[in-house]
């Protein structure tokens, strides 16, 4: 890694390739190994330069989290592209574009969104893959699996419409993302992986997918049990969060901020680093009995530390960063100097930065 510390003026986020490959390579290689499909959700890094990165590892299906994603990436040669977000059917148009230019599949949890979707469909030159997005404990959207009344309506929809054609049902149980520790995860997993095999055998007359997909069960699991494809995405850089729930080591993180020192406090032990809401995002966790918004690392020109102990970010206003450290840290930092911020959530950080320094080279991501 290449980093051009003299260079770094303001917030910049790094990215570490060599770690960021082997994240890719070591997903890649679980799906093969325990046969499920990998359609990896780039709504992490929407970085053409990093999707490339999938490609080499075999990835030729992909997910994003919007129509506008879809359109970035279909750019860059995608062309089999999973939306999971409820399909908006003021984005109508824009769906019948990008279905010429590549194989799509929406996100459905009502079956009155698909009736007044399909009642808008001409012809298009390939049908549009139509998903069930099932609740399986998360609680944000989707139908319950018992709800099978409303399942049945959505399947008929699809099946009366040649320019649809039902694939499955899809996941995501983002409660994994509160647990701490393998057992926990791989319980909640297990109860989702039970409910969509139920709704398998109960729908199972016509070919039906189960994509599921969440780093922390993905990162943990070696038996995925009856599902058939993983679209884990924030595994791609990891951050602190998947470190405390156990995603990951902390060395595994691909990303890191760095942050101009602005000013001291020696009263507090504090230091103040130009990084704040903006760039890092507000996302916090509690860590070690404190609430922090980020971990604390020494930068130098071939990459980072491993956190410090005892430091971290402990609050946020729009561009500043509040940093708690030792006395020993406090003392040897000056203002003037870069402190790296190893950020909580990784994909609320790339998107509020848009772009990357990736060996001292800018890349932009979708915005």
């Amino acid at each position: 890694m290449n980093i051009p510390l003299d260079n770094i003026h303001k917030p910049s986020l790094l990215v570490d390739e060599i770690i960021c490959r082997e994240n890719i390579r070591r997903m890649a290689d679980k799906a093969r190994r325990l046969g499920v499909k990998f359609r990896p959700h780039f709504k992490t890094h929407q970085s053409k330069l990093i999707g490339r990165w999938f490609r080499e590892e075999g990835v030729s299906a992909i997910t994003v989290s919007s129509m506008s994603m879809a359109s970035y990436f279909i750019e860059d040669g995608w062309d089999d592209i999973t939306i999971a977000f409820p399909v908006n059917i003021r984005e109508f148009s824009e769906i019948m574009d990008l279905s010429a230019k590549a194989r799509l599949n929406i996100l459905v949890t009502m079956p009155e969104t698909l009736e007044a979707f399909s009642g808008l469909l001409n012809k298009v030159s390939q049908p549009i893959g139509v998903f069930i997005k099932i609740d399986t404990g998360y609680h944000r959207t989707g139908l319950q699996p018992s709800n099978e009344d409303e399942i049945e309506k959505i399947i008929a929809v699809s099946n009366s419409n040649p320019l649809l054609k039902f694939k499955g049902f899809l996941t995501h149980t983002g409660q994994t993302y509160q647990a701490r520790g393998k057992e926990e995860i791989e319980k909640i997993s297990w109860e989702a992986f039970r409910q969509m095999l139920a709704l398998k055998t109960r729908f199972g007359s016509r070919p039906i997918i189960l994509s599921v997909g969440d780093t922390p069960a993905c990162s943990i699991l070696e038996n995925f049990q009856g599902m058939d494809e993983i679209r884990p995405g924030n595994f791609v850089f990891y951050d602190v969060m998947q470190a405390v729930i156990g995603s990951c080591e902390s060395r595994s993180i691909a990303v890191c901020m760095a942050c101009p020192v602005v000013s001291k406090d020696a009263s507090r032990n504090e230091i103040v680093i130009y990084g704040g809401a903006v760039h890092l995002s507000k996302e916090s966790l509690m860590y070690k009995g404190r609430l922090i918004f980020g971990l604390v690392c020494m930068l130098s020109e071939k990459g980072w530390s491993p956190p410090l102990k005892d430091c971290y970010v402990s609050g946020l206003s729009q561009e500043h960063g509040i940093v708690k450290v030792t006395s020993e840290v406090f003392s040897s930092i000056r203002p003037g100097d870069l402190l790296g911020i190893l950020p909580v959530h990784s994909c609320l950080t790339a998107q509020c930065m848009g772009s990357y320094l990736i060996d001292g080279k800018l890349a932009e991501i979708h915005m």
